[in-house]
């Protein structure tokens, strides 16, 4: 059975929204997107291409989707190993409403989360991805369905957008994996999912 593996940018303050570009997710009024671009040096991408390298499938929120699909498609040099993944892998789409995804390979999953996903991971011979998607990825760990956590954290706060833990997020517990820092600043961390917190007192 294949693990689901999600990797997520956030900020010193949680938030994930739009890392990637101004354009990429202004919803809510955010007007920050694009703050994780000044910290792309030769560590991240080697540490993004590693990742890649274990992905058998991917698993993409509506929002998420849609940014990629207008983007790698027409990405098409072999040699770039982000792009000749996302273009020949399986990506699956959770949505109720995408009916035709434009992009080869894309199958739109509309049905119960958890049992449409497990079966997922039950049938992909490597790692199921998840790349950004925060509000799918939060649902999936309050399900326990998410493996191993890449939390990717950037020397910046914003102040303002959505955080990938809010109030109400499901008590869990990680175990720490691996972890390094990046030449710019970016601490690079892999947790696995644990169950719920323990307590104690001191």
């Amino acid at each position: 059975m294949g693990k689901l593996v999600s990797t997520v940018f956030v900020t010193l303050d949680g938030v994930h929204q739009a890392p990637g570009g101004p354009q990429e997710d202004p919803s809510g009024g955010f007007d920050q997107g694009g703050w994780s671009f000044p910290f792309g040096d030769d560590d991240f991408g080697r540490f993004v291409t590693e990742v890649l390298d274990g992905a058998g499938a991917f698993l993409l929120g509506r929002r998420t989707y849609e940014i990629f699909a207008s983007y790698w498609p027409r990405m098409t040099d072999p040699a770039d190993p982000i792009a000749s993944r996302l273009n020949t892998l399986p990506k699956y789409v959770v949505s109720s409403t995408l009916q035709a995804p434009q992009w080869s390979g894309t199958t739109v999953v509309s049905g119960d989360l958890a049992k449409e996903v497990t079966a997922l991971k039950e049938r992909t011979d490597g790692e199921l991805q998840i790349h950004g998607s925060g509000a799918l990825v939060r649902s999936l760990l309050d399900l326990r369905l998410v493996d191993t956590l890449h939390l990717l954290t950037f020397p910046v706060v914003l102040g303002a957008g959505r955080r990938l833990f809010a109030e109400g997020a499901v008590p869990t517990r990680f175990t720490h994996r691996a972890g390094r820092v990046t030449g710019s600043g970016v601490s690079l961390q892999t947790y696995d999912l644990a169950g719920r917190p323990e307590y104690g007192s001191y």
